[in-house]
């Protein structure tokens, strides 16, 4: 299994469509005995939460967020974590809104000690 997500601080690689998470946007983990979640906030997200679980190295959560425009939007969401060469950890994302249309892939990777 790859390493806990606990304290670790992930950040978008690529924007999506305005009023979601983009390059901005900055995830802060927490996990406790299969539990996971975070907050997030940046770009067109003033505030976001996240609840889950997690299998191996499998997420499984569901999201909600308030943008900047005032609006709220929530979703689910399944990852697979994958720790990279230099030790740095990736999520990769299937998601899909469930309180609107739409559905995507993504990705996040926890930012280095530049915060890059």
């Amino acid at each position: 299994m790859a390493r806990s997500l606990d304290g670790l601080v992930l950040a978008p690689v690529a924007d999506q469509a305005p009023g979601q998470v983009g390059t901005r946007t900055r995830f802060t983990y927490h996990e406790q005995d299969g539990a996971v979640w975070a907050e997030y906030e940046g770009g067109d997200v003033v505030r976001g939460r996240l609840v889950g679980t997690r299998e191996g190295d499998r997420l499984d959560f569901r999201y909600v967020q308030l943008r900047t425009d005032g609006s709220t939007s929530s979703g689910h969401c399944r990852s697979t974590v994958v720790e990279l060469p230099d030790g740095r950890v990736r999520l990769e994302e299937t998601w899909e809104w469930e309180s609107q249309p739409g559905s995507g892939t993504s990705v996040v990777e926890q930012l280095d000690a530049h915060g890059l």
